[in-house]
């Protein structure tokens, strides 16, 4: 597994990280989510040992990436898909890669046909779209079979069909009882991925917890609502003192309520309802009312 304990790292004055500790526990995709310059990327980083921490301390497997024996056989990780040698072909870049790591060019055909380059293998890298480049810096994570796995936004740039391939390469990963963790700012993404979030804003944790438990916490329950005469709908919801809100079409969302409460209550006051049904904020609008005020880039209103 991966633990990260009190970790905290400055670049001057600027604080990236400050304090963080959680563990990537084997068997799940974790989800490493915050607002950009949150302290992801610095944080995956001292993971791997190519950022000192300022104190505590990143272990894979207990012991710090510099301690580990065939550390590509141990984590692999895609942190910059850009970070390549364009002149190389696909396969020549991983053949580099494995051999420096004591692994033979069979391994290399097999990642390059689990990724989906086993026809481009022999096309020089400075012609790939990033998405190819991202399929490719996955199979250099993939090269050593490694227990842990650390990606970074590893959908940046990939077209449906390949956001769905991560997705099932990821949870299959998992399913073999490794430890992953990845990042990414597609929420919709991760709620279909991660069965475990770690969200951080301003280098320090605001949550971690399992994916359902966190839309359970952080997320808003609404009951939508809609009659056949949207005037006696209106008279009801005022009448009882309810916390409801107009979404358009006649339609009114409830808080603090279910449905069985407010369906009754329609029922005995005579108002035909059309809609009645429960609404869950998604993993996104929970996401951004938790780091509402952790957010340093932040674009004009239109």
């Amino acid at each position: 597994m991966i633990e990260v304990r009190s970790l905290s790292k400055s670049f001057g004055d600027r604080v990236a990280v400050s304090e963080l500790s959680f563990r990537v526990e084997p068997g799940r995709v974790t989800g490493f989510l915050g607002p950009n310059g949150a302290g992801k990327s610095t944080t995956m980083r001292m993971v791997l040992g190519l950022d000192r921490p300022t104190s505590g301390e990143a272990l894979v497997h207990g012991r710090r990436y510099a301690e580990l024996a065939e550390p590509l056989r141990q984590v692999g990780a895609l942190l910059d898909a850009q970070a390549v040698h364009g002149g190389r072909t696909a396969r020549g870049h991983l053949r580099c890669v494995a051999r420096a790591n004591g692994i033979g060019d069979r391994r290399v055909e097999e990642v390059l046909a689990q990724v989906g380059l086993a026809e481009a293998a022999g096309r020089r890298i400075r012609g790939f779209s990033l998405g190819m480049r991202q399929r490719l810096g996955v199979a250099a994570a993939l090269l050593g079979d490694p227990p842990v796995l650390l990606l970074d936004e590893p959908v940046n740039g990939l077209d449906p069909e390949g956001i769905r391939w991560i997705r099932t390469l990821l949870r299959s990963l998992a399913a073999e009882g490794r430890a992953v963790l990845v990042s990414s700012h597609l929420m919709g993404e991760m709620a279909l991925t991660a069965d475990h979030l770690v969200v951080i804003g301003r280098g320090r944790l605001l949550a971690d917890l399992g994916t359902a438990e966190f839309l359970e916490r952080h997320g808003r329950r609404r009951v939508r609502v809609r009659a056949v005469d949207p005037d006696k709908l209106t008279g009801l919801l005022r009448g009882a003192g309810l916390d409801a809100e107009p979404v358009g079409d006649g339609a009114w969302e409830v808080a603090g309520t279910g449905p069985e409460q407010l369906g009754a209550l329609a029922a005995a006051q005579r108002v035909a309802l059309l809609e009645l049904a429960v609404c869950q904020d998604s993993l996104e609008e929970a996401f951004m009312r938790m780091t509402a005020d952790s957010v340093d880039y932040r674009a004009a209103a239109a």
